[in-house]
């Protein structure tokens, strides 16, 4: 054996082992996670994957179906949020297809509309008559998708820091989702990229948070542990490659198809996505938007009792 040969298989040898040790620390922290935050809720099965879904308060009132973001999971409603809704609301909080324990067959479920289809295909499926959607940050597009795509099936929009258009918003903290190959994207999720995501989480979440403060339970109770297993960075790389040009093409759509009413909640110092472009801009296609000065872009964590007063009066406001 030549010394390049053995130069070449020792160069090959050396990156082999360090992916072969973030795998095995990859799964272990799968499991870790798991272990910390099991399924909370339900599960049910769509003809494109399997949704997990909590159902709470009286089943004969009001439905709100609540939809969180990028890199979510329904922890971030169960947190704070829900069970205050619950007293008087029929909720179902869900793991948007491909987060937390739902599924989604191919990373091209992540397209806005085949999100929106997969969620209202549960509903229907569970009988539920006209839900108002609150959906936050991207789960305010998916909220919006499916406005557009069933208005008459749809009461009203109550959107918290909603996507609403294209933005360059939240590009340093989500820059790193961005992978166009499937293969590429799976081959990152088993090795470098929870090992990765491990060691940037601190700052990726002060930028998310800003102005306000991640809480210190975020990862059992709001469930932000579960980001750290292959599934989740998969399922959020499809999300933030996937998102355009549906996203772009859905806004085209508002002026002349946008029916549903509703309003929208925006933080003023929001860090991920700009109040004015994203939730004023909105109020030329029929919702109200209200900027809170001092907020940021986590309402549903920090500001639970601003969001529940936000919801209930956008509800009452709703025509009958």
């Amino acid at each position: 054996m030549s010394v390049f040969s053995t130069l070449s298989i020792a160069a090959l040898a050396a990156p082999a082992a360090l992916f072969g040790a973030a795998h095995l620390s990859t799964r272990k922290q799968a499991r870790e996670a798991e272990r910390l935050v099991p399924p909370a809720g339900q599960f049910h099965q769509t003809a494109h994957g399997r949704l997990h879904y909590v159902e709470m308060g009286p089943q004969k009132a009001q439905t709100l179906v609540l939809i969180h973001g990028l890199s979510g999971q329904l922890q971030h409603f169960t947190y704070a949020l829900a069970g205050r809704l619950a007293q008087d609301f029929h909720i179902i909080a869900l793991d948007r297809p491909g987060c937390g324990y739902s599924t989604r067959n191919s990373d091209t479920l992540a397209r806005l509309p085949a999100q929106a289809a997969m969620i209202q295909e549960l509903l229907d499926a569970k009988g539920v008559k006209n839900p108002v959607l609150v959906g936050h940050s991207l789960g305010g597009a998916v909220s919006l998708a499916m406005a557009l795509a069933a208005a008459d099936r749809i009461r009203g929009l109550a959107l918290l820091a909603p996507l609403t258009h294209p933005s360059a918003g939240g590009a340093d903290a989500f820059k790193g989702l961005i992978v166009h190959s499937p293969m590429v994207r799976r081959l990152m999720a088993h090795t470098v990229a929870i090992p990765a995501a491990k060691r940037t989480a601190e700052a990726v979440l002060t930028q998310i948070f800003a102005p306000e403060t991640c809480p210190s339970d975020f990862l059992d109770r709001a469930g932000g542990i579960l980001g750290l297993r292959p599934q989740s960075f998969i399922a959020a790389s499809a999300d933030a490659t996937l998102l355009y040009p549906t996203i772009a093409e859905q806004a085209d759509r508002y002026l002349r198809e946008l029916r549903t009413p509703g309003a929208v909640l925006f933080g003023a110092d929001d860090a991920v996505l700009n109040a004015e472009e994203q939730g004023r801009a909105m109020e030329a296609f029929g919702l109200k938007c209200r900027i809170e000065p001092g907020f940021g872009h986590m309402l549903p964590i920090t500001q639970p009792a601003l969001c529940e007063d936000f919801i209930r009066a956008t509800a009452a406001s709703l025509p009958t």
